[in-house]
């Protein structure tokens, strides 16, 4: 009891600022220990979604596999070994399709929210801005004009986003880059390649045009190894690089002079975040086609859950990464036989969200 009132008093003694500090000390602590709790809950939520997916869709298809067969093929010699049949479905057909969905969906996810966290605007994406549309031209003037297939395709697509993003920038430039410029200049662009790829389109051959339109739907179907593998090897330096440069993206959401402040270099800070969020985007539109929206949505889905404003990087990656193979799973079971590409499930899912998302940002002054 002597020692129960002796801290007592020494807290009354200690004044009642001190202990209102002690108390919003208290607070703070136990909000970032409820934050953090949260952020583990979303992160694993969306991993097992991720996971869900990815097994479905090794073992549901037109041959259906038992999970036990499944793990018999990814295991390999490790446990029993898998039928002929098994390996093929799961090794050869499934597993570099939905690996390349889950790479594909994160690289969208985290150069979504790239881009919206630098332009400050919940609409800003490289599907909104033009990055996909020159991937969509140049794809188009490689199959119809070139007469390319296969991964050429995917290159000529990689380089005209590249060098899309490149003009827009140059063309937005003025002693410094506007988020709200960016997006003007990009969506003139964007209006632009799409009148090419439509000219292009109306000028040639229908089985042409319909090999074209198939890459401009955005597509999984025929996804093998080297797909999946080039798009891991493009993610090697990008998501490192990601990392790196993150670290000041909370400071330019402050604007230029508290970065500034802060001692960012703000000019080339942005620039290099604004590179890498353009070649996240161009590698997984090579890979994948022009898949509309799943880098419009992931980063605000991953804030929603979070109940967070920052750039929320590790959620959005996550968020795409499991709204790919989700979206791809839904194309191919919900209508019987008649198999959806994974760009008209995700543009039903979107469509009404950019409407949303435009009624919204426009009524409480958020829109420019």
């Amino acid at each position: 009891m002597t020692h129960s009132h002796g801290a007592t008093g020494r807290v009354a003694a200690a004044g009642p600022e001190t202990v209102a500090g002690h108390a919003a000390r208290q607070t703070v602590a136990a909000a970032r220990r409820r934050g953090r709790r949260r952020t583990s809950a979303v992160t694993a939520a969306l991993v097992l979604v991720a996971l869900g997916a990815f097994t479905a869709t090794l073992a549901l298809g037109e041959f259906d596999l038992p999970l036990p067969e499944v793990i018999r093929s990814l295991t390999g010699p490790l446990f029993a070994k898998a039928t002929w049949e098994s390996d093929f479905f799961v090794l050869d057909v499934r597993l570099p399709r939905v690996l390349t969905a889950l790479l594909a969906g994160a690289a969208f996810g985290l150069s979504g929210a790239l881009f919206q966290s630098l332009i400050r605007n919940p609409l800003a994406s490289p599907d909104v801005i033009g990055i996909t549309s020159g991937a969509s031209a140049a794809a188009v003037v490689c199959v119809l004009v070139l007469g390319l297939g296969g991964m050429a395709v995917s290159f000529g697509a990689l380089v005209g986003a590249l060098v899309t993003a490149t003009l827009i920038y140059l063309l937005a430039w003025r002693s410094g880059v506007s988020g709200y410029r960016l997006v003007l200049v990009g969506i003139g662009i964007a209006a632009v390649l799409s009148s090419l790829i439509s000219y292009l389109m109306t000028t040639t051959q229908v089985s042409d045009a319909q090999r074209a339109l198939e890459w401009l739907t955005g597509s999984l179907d025929g996804r093998s190894w080297p797909h999946a593998g080039t798009l891991a090897l493009c993610l090697v330096p990008l998501l490192p690089a990601t990392a790196v440069l993150a670290r000041s993206l909370a400071a330019l959401e402050f604007g230029d002079d508290t970065a500034t402040g802060l001692g960012v270099r703000v000019a080339s800070r942005r620039l290099a975040l604004l590179a890498v969020a353009v070649a996240l985007a161009a590698v997984a539109t090579a890979a994948v086609g022009p898949v509309p929206f799943v880098a419009l949505v992931s980063a605000p889905i991953a804030r929603a859950v979070l109940r967070g404003r920052g750039p929320a990087l590790t959620g959005a990656a996550l968020a795409g990464a499991a709204l790919m193979p989700v979206s791809d799973f839904v194309g191919q079971h919900l209508v019987g036989s008649t198999e959806l590409p994974v760009g008209v499930v995700t543009g039903v899912v979107g469509a009404p969200y950019l409407l949303l998302m435009l009624a919204t940002t426009n009524r409480s002054g958020r829109g420019g």
